[in-house]
């Protein structure tokens, strides 16, 4: 009977990946996605290589000026090139989507886990403490919690963390309530396993799909959380770049200055756009359902 339990999900899941990896090759939009991220990432990896000035430099000789064989996308309000700021932005941004969202899920998953799979009273209380936060806006809880910790970049990941663990609470508890009516998870019990080792090896493994395709689209959130709050003053202090703050100063030179502006708004574009189609091929790939 053990090995029952064991070599059904096993085969299984083996399948479901083979053919989602088949059917995420296929996804156009998956692939375009995939090569914007692989873009940006390998951008930010190699930053101090792509970029051509020293992204805190000022030269008060070309304050504002246009693109430019010299400063390809124009300089700043106090002579700093943009190019260059906008490349060490995307390190920033990155980091705060990825680690944020990785926060988000350390935090999340085992609440959601414990109380879709025990229920009882632990359910009622994580449940009601999850919903209670859910009833706030995402980015409204965000503010309120990096204004809370205080402006700096690693305040507005926690904070941007903090806010999206409710989502991944909710999405594991719903999963691991249908995983844990499976026949073979009623097989692990039957022959004794402990709890923790039906959670690690039957619950976790069938509900990570899922919250594979969750993290992915939250990450483009977090990166539009993290400007937001950059924006605003909450998230990465000056002079460090970061598009949010680029986006800050530029809103005063929107006449003089459009440059300014444009590239940091087309580079968040370029990446939510591209983990947006990631989740959504994601998405389609393992879904059960499909061819």
């Amino acid at each position: 009977m053990a090995d029952v339990v064991t070599t059904i999900p096993t085969v299984f899941g083996l399948q479901i990946r083979s053919r989602a990896g088949r059917r995420l090759l296929r996804h156009r939009g998956a692939l375009v996605g995939g090569f914007l991220i692989v873009f940006f990432v390998l951008l930010a990896a190699a930053a101090p290589l792509f970029a051509t000035h020293d992204p805190l430099a000022t030269d008060w000789l070309a304050v504002r000026k246009a693109p430019s064989l010299a400063h390809w996308m124009g300089t700043d309000e106090i002579g700093r090139d943009v190019y260059s700021r906008l490349i060490w932005g995307t390190r920033t941004s990155l980091l705060a989507g990825v680690i944020s969202v990785a926060f988000a899920l350390s935090v999340g998953v085992p609440l959601g886990v414990l109380s879709g799979y025990f229920g009882g009273w632990t359910d009622t209380v994580i449940s009601r403490c999850n919903e209670a936060l859910l009833s706030c806006p995402f980015l409204i809880l965000a503010i309120a919690f990096a204004a809370f910790l205080g402006p700096s970049l690693t305040n507005a990941m926690i904070a941007i963390g903090l806010s999206a663990a409710p989502i991944f609470v909710r999405l594991a508890r719903g999963q691991t309530m249908v995983v844990k009516s499976e026949e073979y998870v009623d097989g692990a019990r039957a022959v004794g396993l402990a709890h923790p080792r039906i959670l690690w090896r039957y619950i976790l493994p069938n509900i990570f799909p899922p919250l594979l395709v969750q993290a992915t689209l939250t990450i483009a959130t977090a990166i539009i959380a993290e400007a937001s709050l950059s924006f605003l003053g909450l998230g990465q202090q000056p002079p460090s770049p970061s598009w949010g703050s680029m986006l800050s100063i530029a809103k005063n030179f929107l006449i003089q200055a459009p440059w300014m502006s444009v590239w940091p708004g087309v580079g968040i574009f370029l990446v939510v756009f591209g983990f947006n189609l990631l989740g959504d091929g994601l998405r389609d790939a393992l879904d059960p359902r499909g061819d």
